[in-house]
């Protein structure tokens, strides 16, 4: 809701700078496009504002005395415009392509919805990290929250879930989840978990969502949606815009699809395209996105910030490393060791590439290996070809007990956004020997953690971490790790403190005899604009299906099945959404 404050002196209108500046601000989608960047956007305001700074001047609302705005370009700008249309009574409170009877929260609990790509039991990061996302959001009792995961039908099950494990019924995969997850939190979390229909892609290797996702949430709880992966979500989106529907939403990347993307085929073609429709969909079917790193495309309306945690059980192991260290005891009896799906783009590649480089300075190291994937064959051939001194076992969980005794944690992936097996070496308190890479930055502020940038600085980490003890990680350390504070940066950075505290919602710009006039937005915004026509764009060229399967869509995935229907207990999709109704 924008308020309106009438002023009773007259303001002076906007002059020519000012319209300028405010043109330039408001084209900025327009002007990415084309690719000139924010920061010179903001340059050309500041440039245009500046020459009119020592006269914009906010009258006061109970003399004629004035005060001078803020320093920030931005702030005057925004201060000066709503000086001028509050002074007129105007009040504006929707946008072209906007929905202006969005829903609007009542005073009960606001609801946040987490819709994600991927459930257990596949261990994946981005069914895993929701999942702890959800618990500890509803921990705190102040929102309620739901999880929204993919359904598979049972032939796609067998091709995805590990040890032939199928679910007969959702709720029977419910309770799977459920177990699973409060045997690691050691709490019950109070959330609900819904089920959308989805398909698997044996060549992305991924689950692509079936019909409109965006219709498994009930209108009366769209309050707050966080999606994991929103490219991922959106690709193949034929439905009700996210942003429409829902008063707040934040995209949280997982994943670095370009950099997988350019090992295939024609990789640097698909990749010019896939990064272009990453920021589209993502500019516009989102009000925030988290980035976990660097290493991920520069998306729009993006923020850099690891929001992410570590199972509680791999701080406790740390903490009792940290207690045996205290008291002399040798909390390490094995050397190093490598854990990842064994696939070459995880970081076998480079592995075997650095070992093989320096087989000699190496003499005598030896490395265990612990990993299944598709490639494993092919991995484990090359490195017996090359006779590196690799140890290839069976993949298990990182918290197993056979994995305590190692000291050093090897992890020379590239391709990774922010690797949570690295995360839980840390948290164990165990030596980390990785590369120099954007998506290894926040782990660099720990002492355990040895970056290398030359294969030769890869050969020195390894020795100093072999010859040295880690050091005992701090309470401040493993306070970072949790998923208390992962949580707590996740409310920051994702402006949902903001959103569910409305005090805060009102960024107060200038006082003058002590009262306030606050930041609105009170005109039509060219960048909502720009994002409602992407999205009624996106939404005419997905509900082609000749361009669906061109752009690599899976058959039949605009709509559910009829065995999603069945499972789910759903209408048939032209009973759901007949052809007039859109």
């Amino acid at each position: 809701m924008f308020a309106c404050v009438c002023l009773m002196q007259e303001v002076p209108p906007l002059d020519v700078p000012e319209l300028l500046a405010y043109l330039v601000r408001q084209s900025e989608p327009f002007l990415d496009q084309l690719g000139v960047r924010k920061d010179v956007c903001d340059k050309i305001v500041e440039s245009l504002c500046s020459s009119r700074k020592n006269q914009l001047l906010l009258p006061s609302l109970s003399s004629g005395e004035s005060t001078l705005l803020d320093e920030n370009a931005n702030d005057e700008l925004d201060l000066r415009i709503a000086s001028v249309l509050q002074s007129t009574g105007h009040c504006y409170d929707g946008g072209f392509w906007t929905d202006l009877s969005k829903h609007h929260p009542s005073d009960r609990k606001r609801h946040v919805a987490i819709v994600t790509t991927a459930s257990l039991p596949w261990m994946t990061g981005t069914a895993v990290n929701p999942l702890y996302r959800a618990a500890y959001l509803a921990k705190s009792e102040k929102q309620n929250v739901t999880l929204l995961v993919p359904w598979l039908c049972k032939s796609d099950q067998e091709l995805v879930y590990p040890n032939n494990l199928t679910f007969t019924s959702p709720e029977e995969q419910e309770n799977y989840i459920r177990n699973w997850l409060e045997e690691r939190i050691g709490f019950k979390a109070d959330f609900k978990i819904s089920f959308y229909p989805g398909k698997f892609a044996k060549e992305r290797r991924s689950i692509i969502p079936a019909g409109d996702t965006s219709q498994f949430i009930p209108s009366k709880d769209a309050d707050i949606a966080i999606l994991e992966e929103p490219e991922h979500l959106n690709w193949y989106h034929h439905g009700k815009r996210w942003t429409t529907k829902f008063n707040h939403v934040v995209g949280v990347v997982h994943t670095n699809y370009l950099e997988y993307i350019k090992r295939e085929k024609n990789g640097a073609l698909q990749a010019f395209f896939v990064k272009h429709i990453n920021n589209l969909v993502t500019r516009a079917y989102c009000h925030k996105v988290l980035r976990l790193s660097a290493a991920t495309q520069d998306l729009p309306k993006s923020v850099i910030c690891n929001v992410h945690g570590v199972n509680p059980k791999f701080l406790k192991i740390g903490e009792k490393v940290a207690a045996e260290s205290e008291l002399g005891q040798q909390a390490f009896s094995k050397g190093a060791y490598f854990l990842g799906k064994m696939v070459w783009a995880k970081g076998y590649k480079e592995l075997i590439d650095l070992l093989a480089k320096h087989k000699n300075d190496l003499d005598g190291f030896n490395l265990d290996v612990f990993g299944n994937g598709e490639d494993a064959n092919e991995v484990q051939t090359t490195a017996k070809r090359l006779d590196l001194n690799l140890n290839f076992l069976k993949g298990r969980d990182h918290a197993d007990d056979s994995l305590h005794g190692y000291k050093v944690f090897i992890n020379p992936s590239l391709s990774d956004v922010l690797c949570t097996a690295t995360a839980e070496a840390l948290a164990m308190g165990k030596f980390v020997v990785c590369a120099d890479h954007p998506s290894n930055e926040y782990f660099r502020s720990f002492p355990n953690c040895l970056t290398y940038k030359t294969s030769e600085d890869f050969v020195a980490r390894v020795k100093e971490a072999l010859a040295k003890e880690p050091h005992p990680l701090t309470p401040e350390q493993i306070y970072n790790l949790s998923w208390e504070a992962a949580t707590q940066r996740f409310m920051q950075y994702s402006e949902l403190d903001r959103v569910l505290d409305p005090e805060k919602d009102d960024v107060k710009l200038s006082k003058t005899n002590g009262r306030s006039i606050t930041k609105a937005v009170s005109t039509p915004n060219m960048s909502e604009m720009v994002d409602g026509g992407l999205a009624f764009a996106h939404y005419c060229l997905t509900g082609n299906e000749l361009l669906r399967l061109c752009t690599g869509a899976i058959p039949g995935t605009r709509d559910y099945d009829k065995q999603h229907c069945k499972d789910l207990h759903l209408l048939p999709p032209q009973v759901e959404n007949p052809i007039y109704g859109w």
